[in-house]
């Protein structure tokens, strides 16, 4: 199945009837942006709002560094390992302009973590918090990282406001060493140094290596996605088709400039950072960046300072701010666009949703392999709770058998996926890139299932599946039904080894009612799932593991 189904139109031509803006790399995309929106606000964090303009400037200041400043060449990797601050967007876009790879690195890896993308992407450059500084200190002697620079949370703030951030956090994190490195130059010190140069421009090629985004994947350690400058510049057109979209009352779900649009994610993410920091920016859209979600006191805050129009964001963050007390207090009334994405959107948290804020949830998939987005639900009313919607343009989808026949409408199996946003393959990892790439085509890892009217549902990943005495057992399917309790907060349920039927899937769940009892939520799942899929085990826990996107960690349960 191709994209016929989506707004009526074929795949075929689609993209450039749609944006006929012929870029060829994200770095003309960036200049664009600049030119075009240099007043309006660009991005907020920690309360300092920048200009499309400042922006412009810092990113140049920084760019103009690397270029006079180090003998980095076009196509080297520079991690940038840092959460969701303005000094991220700085370092992004002037690392683009100087022609550099981008390697995303999440802050809050172990030094095991780091050492193997470190070593795996040959990153020669590191901008890093130097709240990190000893894990940075720890795997350097190890890699071939020459420059370093070093940033501060409050570094972009003003002066008085940047002393106290950075004092507060050091009070906060005692037990953190806070400090520059020898080799470390300050992340201020480089835009003094890049002020007084001028911009070499870079002309990329759209089969240009843009970025390394490292990714679990379907199979072992983790490994780099190549994303291309064409894969990226695709995927903008994409997503910006898909934006250019009215909801059920006929409104734009995106105003066409200036709108203020939360991105509680980081930016080191792959589904953030396409959204916000290249469509939303290509269309002169205000990010405000929430750098600390978790804290959903201060979370609370930053919602009530906006008239916001668009939230982005995963299942449980969903959860943790419909349980705030305040949220009900939010104003809605310019929400026009909730998107969900990243891992399972539940059937009763997107009720819950839609009857708080009066914004339904539009559920979208995607991967990083694939830029990430592949498909997305209309927000025009016709979508369907629990599907991942259709194909984005000028991307086509098919279920698979195991040995890899095409199976028809309603029928399970792993999703492939063929458009002009899947990756290059994975960084030094031929057979692993043979393993998923075929013909163009990127095997997922996901069983899922389309209808005959073309909604594509996702049933689970291909490696949770459970097989219980010879029946495929999908654990969303069980965390769905059990998610759908009154005194059920969360839920996340695996395969364990059982002498009579080979597994059985066992729950792990997070009460929000202390008074459910075993008892209680067996008695549930006998109503609502056949014999084989009911969990025989089950586990209370007063948290689960989550990632850094709040995605439920099914494998740290095994």
């Amino acid at each position: 199945m191709d994209a016929e189904f989506w707004n009526g139109k074929r795949a075929k031509g689609v993209l450039d009837e749609l944006h006929p803006e012929g870029y060829e790399n994200i770095v003309e995309i960036v200049e664009q942006a600049f030119k075009e929106h240099a007043h309006k606000y660009a991005f907020t964090a920690l309360g300092k709002t920048i200009t499309y303009a400042e922006l412009d400037e810092k990113s140049r200041q920084f760019a103009c560094y690397l270029q006079q400043h180090t003998d980095l060449q076009v196509g080297d990797r520079i991690a940038v390992q840092m959460p969701s601050v303005l000094q991220y967007v700085v370092v992004l876009y002037g690392a683009l302009r100087a022609g550099l790879v981008i390697v995303n690195t999440n802050p809050l890896y172990t030094a095991r973590e780091m050492k193997h993308q470190f070593r795996d992407a040959g990153v020669k450059a590191l901008v890093y918090m130097n709240l990190y500084g000893h894990l940075v200190e720890e795997v350097l002697p190890e890699t071939q990282i020459q420059y370093l620079i070093e940033s501060s949370v409050g570094d972009m703030l003003s002066f008085p406001k940047r002393l106290l951030i950075n004092g507060a956090i050091k009070y906060v994190k005692k037990d953190i060493k806070a400090y520059q490195l020898p080799k470390a130059l300050s992340f201020r010190r480089c835009l003094a140094i890049g002020k007084h140069h001028s911009l070499k421009a870079v002309k990329p090629a759209a089969t240009d290596l843009v970025m390394l985004q490292y990714t679990g994947g379907t199979t072992g350690v983790a490994k780099g996605a190549m994303l291309l400058q064409q894969n990226l510049v695709s995927q903008c057109r994409q997503l910006r088709a898909a934006e250019n979209s009215t909801n059920e009352r006929g409104e734009p779900t995106i105003p066409n400039t200036g709108a203020n649009l939360i991105c509680p994610l980081p930016l080191y993410h792959i589904y953030a950072f396409t959204t916000h920091c290249l469509s939303f920016f290509r269309m002169g859209q205000h990010s405000v960046l929430i750098t600390d979600p978790r804290n959903t006191d201060m979370f609370m805050r930053e919602l009530k300072r906006w008239k916001f129009s668009s939230l982005t964001g995963i299942n449980t963050l969903f959860l943790s701010l419909l349980d705030h007390p305040e949220f009900k207090n939010v104003d809605f009334t310019h929400l026009t666009l909730t998107v969900s994405g990243g891992a399972a959107l539940n059937k009763s948290t997107a009720e819950r949703w839609q009857q708080v804020t009066g914004c339904r949830v539009t559920e979208g998939y995607g991967l990083t392999e694939a830029s990430p987005s592949v498909c997305v639900n209309p927000s025009d009313g016709t979508g369907k709770i629990g599907s991942i919607g259709f194909p984005l343009p000028g991307t086509s989808v098919k279920v698979v058998d195991e040995s890899g026949v095409e199976l028809g409408f309603g029928e399970p199996g792993e999703l492939c996926i063929k458009g002009p946003q899947v990756m290059a393959g994975y960084w030094n990892s031929p057979e692993e890139t043979a393993e998923v790439l075929h013909d163009g085509w990127l095997k997922t890892g996901d069983v899922a299932e389309i209808s005959e009217d073309g909604f594509v549902s996702i049933v689970d990943r291909k490696k949770d599946m459970i097989l219980v005495s010879g029946f495929n057992v999908y654990p969303n399917e069980i965390e769905n039904v059990v998610n759908s309790h009154t005194k059920v907060e969360m839920s996340a349920c695996i395969g364990v080894v059982d002498e009579k039927s080979g597994e059985a899937p066992k729950l792990f769940v997070v009460r929000s009612d202390d008074s459910l009892t075993d008892h209680e939520l067996k008695a549930y799942c006998r109503e609502n799932l056949t014999g084989y899929k009911r969990p025989r085990h089950i586990e209370f826990r007063d948290e689960l593991p989550l990632s850094a996107v709040g995605k439920v960690l099914r494998k740290d349960l095994r």
